[in-house]
């Protein structure tokens, strides 16, 4: 049995993606040792780096092929279709919506969230007019046609398999939910090495649906704290330096680019809060990680959030200023922030990628008549 995944989001400079993809194709093989599989990789040094993880023998069954296409592109659904196909799969595993239009084997696909269905208009992009709207329709037909396709779609949530019935309500029978899961070297005991400072963390990409203007907005009525952005993707950073900038808060806000784990878990333990000001998300799996790490969690009152985070976490409505100021002062008060940590650290011992892994091995039987 063949089995092959598409891992060009693989590791954790694709953000959530890139960790979710990571974290599963490190643990299929030792799940099932006897299916041989494919991995296709952008790069040598990406597979390198991500399955450096694994020994020796946990990659004897390991096939790496090498498909240099940028993804969202013409190409992938062009070109990628081809290389699919010359592997000869029994199944393929596109962990995204991005499937080519004309693959014609047996496929299983992850849809991390609908958020482009939902937020659309010259408000979410940075491109020209005809350009973002032919792009659009074009991610339409390309996730349309893999929902319809596919013989399982996983979810990373029940909030967004709402939210795709919503949509797609004929797929019902199809979603499997496998919830995200937080790496060992997240889970650690609250340090008391460091004294409680005024600094705000937010971790992730800068779109307009993360909503950090209202964070911005909330730090020009709390001139004695600080905020540091962590993420990769820089697409809309520009835009929010020019409002760092408006609001005079250079002294305030600090961009420190992509960071390491280790590089994160600390800055983690030198923070007062993560705040996640989101108006749509797939999972939030920063917030998961932040509270294995024993930092309490400010999070917009959105759906998906209270699903996840349950009752670990400080809710705020992601309109309001004024609420949003009154919950970080809120976070400070001792004998919160303790329950907060304590319910926190529960909570994310939850969320295993072990487990997901085996509701997508599940999966894959499910689709291949195999017995468990």
């Amino acid at each position: 049995m063949k089995i092959g995944i598409d891992c060009r989001l693989a590791g954790t400079q694709h953000a959530g993606i890139g960790r979710y993809i990571e974290n599963l194709i490190i643990r299929l093989p030792k799940l099932s040792p006897g299916t041989k599989w494919v991995y296709f990789f952008y790069d040598q040094d990406q597979a390198q780096t991500v399955l450096q993880k694994l020994t020796s023998a946990q990659q004897q069954n390991i096939h790496v092929k090498l498909a240099a296409i940028k993804h969202y592109s013409l190409a992938e659904q062009i070109q990628l279709v081809k290389i699919f196909h010359q592997a000869q799969l029994d199944l393929l595993h596109i962990p995204h919506f991005n499937a080519p239009i004309f693959y014609p084997g047996k496929l299983v696909i992850t849809i991390h969230d609908l958020l482009w269905h939902q937020q659309k208009g010259l408000t979410v992009t940075t491109l020209p007019k005809w350009q973002y709207w032919l792009k659009y329709l074009a991610y339409r037909l390309v996730a349309t046609t893999a929902i319809y396709r596919a013989s399982k779609i996983l979810v990373p949530a029940a909030t967004i398999k709402k939210t795709l019935l919503s949509y797609y309500p004929q797929v019902k029978n199809k979603i499997i939910v496998t919830k995200e899961g937080v790496s060992q070297e997240f889970h650690l005991k609250p340090t008391q090495a460091h004294p409680l400072t005024k600094q705000l963390l937010y971790v992730g990409s800068l779109y307009p649906h993360k909503n950090i203007k209202l964070v911005l907005q909330a730090l020009t009525q709390l001139p004695d704290y600080q905020l540091i952005l962590v993420g990769a993707r820089n697409v809309f950073q520009q835009q929010v330096k020019k409002q760092v900038k408006h609001l005079q808060l250079a002294d305030q806000v600090k961009f420190t680019g992509y960071l390491s784990d280790a590089q994160l878990i600390k800055l983690y333990q030198q923070s007062l809060a993560l705040i996640q000001p989101s108006l749509s998300e797939g999972f939030g799996l920063t917030g998961v990680e932040a509270m294995a790490a024993g930092v309490p969690v400010l999070a917009s009152k959105i759906p998906i959030f209270q699903e996840i985070y349950q009752d670990a976490a400080l809710y705020f409505n992601p309109y309001a200023v004024d609420e949003l100021v009154q919950t970080i002062k809120q976070v400070s008060k001792t004998r919160l922030r303790k329950k907060l940590i304590n319910q926190g650290q529960k909570l994310a011992q939850q969320y295993s990628w072990q487990q997901l892994t085996e509701q997508t091995w599940q999966s894959y039987q499910s689709v291949l008549n195999l017995k468990s």
